[in-house]
């Protein structure tokens, strides 16, 4: 079964004329960038623990507890979703607009409503939790001056010790901007 959200179409060539939009379908939402390394691990010690808990599942229904069962049929399956909702955290980009998805809400912003998409200096949390590091974050200026969380930093789940990377997803997000702003 193919992930979509999990790999870009292209690999990033730098030597590439369409550096800037790297996708055949603008229409469609894109996340610019692979997820990083911490991000899949996270993931993938989930997965990990739903297997042992639908293995448990398992053993309990041939036991004869389907109450039991059910319960860790039922956790299996939250803690599956929450490994997939993990995956898609992060900055997606279309013709559309912007799209910041988080672990559990989601914010668009049409690029007509947006004044700029530019990376700054700032305190940023350090892989989400409430430590706060001096870095780099991708925000976007609203027109109406609402302030949006910053799609993606530097010492997040995608990017931490991954700088190379995050320059490239954040002149990619700001390309996109300036292609579809200005229209």
């Amino acid at each position: 079964m193919p992930l979509p959200f999990l790999t870009a179409d292209r690999v990033f060539d730098a030597d590439a004329e369409d550096i800037a939009l790297p996708f055949d379908d603008h229409d469609s939402w894109r996340r610019p960038y692979r997820p990083g390394p911490w991000r899949v691990a996270a993931a993938a010690t989930s997965l990990l623990l739903a297997s042992f808990v639908l293995l448990a599942a398992m053993i309990i229904t041939f036991a004869g507890s389907l109450s039991g069962a059910t319960l860790c049929f039922a956790l299996a399956g939250a803690v599956i979703v929450c490994a997939l909702r993990l995956l898609r955290v992060g900055a997606w980009v279309s013709r559309h607009g912007v799209r910041r998805v988080g672990f559990l809400r989601t914010t668009t912003v049409r690029w007509e409503d947006t004044a700029a998409v530019r990376t700054v200096q700032q305190p940023v949390k350090w892989l989400g939790f409430p430590r706060t590091v001096q870095g780099q974050a991708l925000v976007v200026v609203r027109k109406g001056g609402q302030p949006l969380a910053p799609l993606v930093t530097d010492h997040n789940a995608d990017f931490l010790a991954r700088a190379e990377a995050f320059e490239r997803a954040t002149d990619s997000v700001e390309a996109w901007g300036d292609e579809y702003r200005t229209r």
